[in-house]
């Protein structure tokens, strides 16, 4: 930390002539079960990773905001009176997005000078813009001494996505980033914004194995599938009329009236339904020492979003079939939104370099690409740092 803290100050300095006088941190995450139930009201098994993105700063004494990146090339200065969306850094519309957000609330910001540098790449399916939204949330929660828990800055950070970026995602990301638990997974409850703590068992290690096949959520098909369950909730009604979101179909009453829906209606709304009810099994499972329902709730997540959601990608198939084949591997999936970026897996302990080793050279024998594999520990959410 204290090597990474240098490198930015120097970095900091250089831009603005003096040391940052203040730094605030969110995580990435990963979600253990539970692709694309977030935004039908469902449930999701997340987990803050200890990859995260800092943000230093100074305090302005004006109403502008000026933004650089250790990580990518641009940067940004605007008035806090005049937030516009930036097609040449686009990146900084998250920071752009959740000041403008705050403003229309109510709430009165301060300006600041900034440098961002991240460790969740980018595009991978970790979250790094909701790492980003969170940790400017809470540095202008600290520097305009704002009244906000970790739920308001969630729900900033995801009508910022939402209504300024133009990505209609659910609550996962940011309340991950912002809910944090050291050591433990999150059982999220996305219709009621509450959690609670699942021990993750200790013989387990969890490992990100990032395809680096970039995905980018803006204009694809993500809101497509978006749209296609909120269209097959408006079908499901008609035959439940107190549903008011696939989080309340179970199985048994999907499959009763699943012959009445258009075939890819329906299809969406089987994996959203039965991922849901994974989510619920698998809290149940992770802190057992137990490997076999692991290793099919994976297996089943992965062949639904595949063949149901159709979120997957050639990238995401050759990875899977190398870490199937590793050594010590006790489960496997995708992570995020899927159409590439990073997948997960359960590693016994003592195995984790030899499956690091087996799964990176069988990728790159298959797609001539160098996979970027890590383990991971689960991580607080967002703070400033002392």
């Amino acid at each position: 930390m204290e090597e990474r803290r240098r490198f930015i100050s120097k970095e900091f300095k250089q831009l603005y002539g003096r040391l940052p006088s203040i730094w605030a941190r969110a995580p990435g995450r990963v979600d253990l079960m539970g692709s694309h139930t977030d935004y039908n009201m469902g449930f999701v098994l997340t987990m803050t990773i200890d990859r995260d993105t800092w943000i230093a700063a100074f305090p302005r004494e004006d109403n502008h905001i000026v933004i650089h990146s250790c990580n990518t090339p641009g940067g940004a200065f605007f008035s806090l009176e005049d937030i516009q969306r930036d097609k040449v850094a686009p990146w900084t519309n998250y920071v752009r997005g959740v000041a403008a957000v705050m403003q229309t609330s109510g709430f009165k910001l301060r300006g600041f000078d900034g440098l961002i540098h991240s460790t969740v790449p980018f595009g991978s399916g970790l979250s790094s813009s909701a790492a980003i939204e969170m940790a400017v949330a809470i540095l202008f929660k600290t520097l305009s001494d704002l009244r906000l828990n970790p739920v308001d800055m969630a729900l900033i950070g995801q009508r910022a996505e939402n209504d300024f970026v133009g990505v209609s995602t659910g609550i996962l990301d940011q309340y991950s980033s912002a809910m944090g638990r050291d050591g433990c997974g999150i059982l999220l409850d996305c219709r009621h914004l509450t959690s609670e703590a699942v021990p993750i068992n200790p013989a387990l290690q969890v490992v990100i194995c990032n395809t680096r096949s970039e995905r980018n959520l803006v204009g694809t098909e993500y809101d497509e599938r978006r749209a296609q369950c909120e269209e097959g909730l408006r079908l499901l009604q008609r035959f439940y009329p107190g549903i008011t979101a696939l989080r309340d179909v179970s199985p048994a009453m999907f499959m009763a009236q699943r012959q009445m829906l258009p075939e890819l209606i329906a299809r969406r709304c089987q994996f959203i339904i039965e991922e849901n009810q994974r989510v619920l099994d698998l809290a149940q499972a992770l802190p057992e020492d137990c490997p076999e329902p692991l290793h099919e709730l994976f297996a089943a997540s992965y062949s639904g979003a595949r063949d149901l959601y159709e979120i997957g990608s050639p990238a995401m198939a050759a990875m899977m079939d190398a870490m199937l084949l590793a050594p010590g591997l006790v489960a496997a999936r995708q992570a995020g939104a899927g159409f590439g970026g990073s997948m997960v897996a359960l590693v016994k302990e003592g195995f984790l370099e030899v499956f690091i080793d087996h799964v990176t050279k069988t990728y790159q024998q298959e797609t001539k690409i160098q996979a970027e594999i890590y383990a991971v520990q689960a991580a607080p959410g967002a703070m400033i740092l002392e």
